[in-house]
């Protein structure tokens, strides 16, 4: 049986197991011997899906742009960009109010310490399909509500989903762009990604689940915008993951500054934008597993990229309720591409 032919029967026994309704995965090798698009269950090749939190990697690289050309400060403050949002109260410890130290580069790195907006009352709403729109103000109030999860800057990285909003912000103030417009000048038309977009409407394409749970949330993932709201295809996906792993949106030199990697929580590690996968050998039986670079999605979504054996791995679940269920995926099917040779 062909490598293809593998990876199409690895994805129907993933679909056939609970809750699950519609996987997508692309795998291609950097020479392009392995090249394989499938689908399972609601899911067909081509369909457009909510690419959840891999959005944060398009967030960073209109970031690292806009910091190559001068027009950002990494280590400037937020307050100074968006004069005109309130940030005091939103990341209060001991007394003291860290909100006006807040820098561009502690919400590149999530290093901001703030609370995640998303974990206080609109995880459930989107779990249960409870849908609703809300904007940046929205967005604060939510944070406010919520304690902060540590001091800015102390060398380790507390997921936010906060951060990327407010860099949203930030692009949007700098550009004079909608951050949609924004994505579409700088990424989406260079790269003839024609079909890559923030989420308008109510078609965001392949159905998201929560459990058997059918959900029904365009306007939040509208809404999620910087931090989560871009819907995109396997062919697209693919066209970025590759660009960005080859450096050809940024400089060479930010790309090893988006490299910098702090603990997350286990077995992530956090950079600018991107997460790092390299699991212990303790965790394998002592068997090494390759790294992975990329970017994983609270619906299962994932786009990494292995650098030692040259692939590249974009799909998603599109399921809710097992966030991390992508990591032991992928290995599976970097095994299954070694055990070929890397030929399909």
């Amino acid at each position: 049986m062909t490598l293809d032919r593998h990876l199409q029967a690895l994805i129907d026994r993933e679909c056939a197991k609970t809750d699950s309704h519609g996987i997508l995965l692309r795998v291609q090798s950097g020479d392009g011997r392995v090249n394989f698009k499938g689908s399972a269950g609601d899911a067909t090749p081509d369909i457009r899906w909510p690419i959840a939190s891999i959005t944060k990697m398009f967030t960073a690289t209109l970031i690292v742009q806009l910091a190559a050309e001068g027009e950002v400060r990494l280590d400037q403050a937020v307050h100074g960009i968006l004069p005109d949002v309130d940030l005091s109260g939103l990341h209060v410890m001991k007394g003291v109010d860290f909100g006006p130290t807040l820098t561009v580069r502690h919400l590149l790195h999530q290093t901001s310490g703030l609370a995640d907006y998303y974990e206080g009352d609109l995880a459930g709403d989107l779990k249960m399909g409870r849908d609703r729109s809300y904007g940046l103000q929205d967005v604060l109030r939510m944070t406010r509500a919520l304690p902060p999860q540590a001091v800015p800057g102390n060398g380790r990285s507390h997921y936010s989903d906060t951060n990327y909003q407010l860099l949203g912000a930030v692009i949007e103030r700098v550009t004079g762009q909608s951050f949609d417009d924004a994505l579409q000048s700088r990424i989406c038309g260079p790269l003839g990604l024609s079909r890559t977009e923030v989420l308008s409407g109510t078609d965001y394409g392949l159905p998201v689940y929560h459990g058997d749970r059918l959900l029904q949330i365009p306007m939040i993932l509208a809404s999620m915008s910087a931090d989560g709201g871009i819907v995109s295809t396997l062919d697209e996906m693919m066209i970025f993951l590759r660009a960005f792993m080859r450096n050809e949106l940024f400089p060479r030199q930010a790309a090893n500054q988006m490299r910098q990697w702090n603990r997350l929580f286990f077995p992530i590690r956090y950079g600018h934008g991107l997460m790092r996968i390299k699991l212990p050998l303790w965790t394998t039986l002592m068997r090494g597993t390759p790294e992975l670079i990329g970017h994983s999605g609270a619906s299962g979504s994932f786009a990494y990229y292995a650098p030692e054996p040259d692939i590249h791995l974009v799909g998603t679940f599109n399921q809710t309720d097992a966030p991390r269920r992508p990591i032991g995926f992928m290995y599976k099917i970097l095994r299954l591409v070694a055990d070929y040779g890397g030929r399909a």
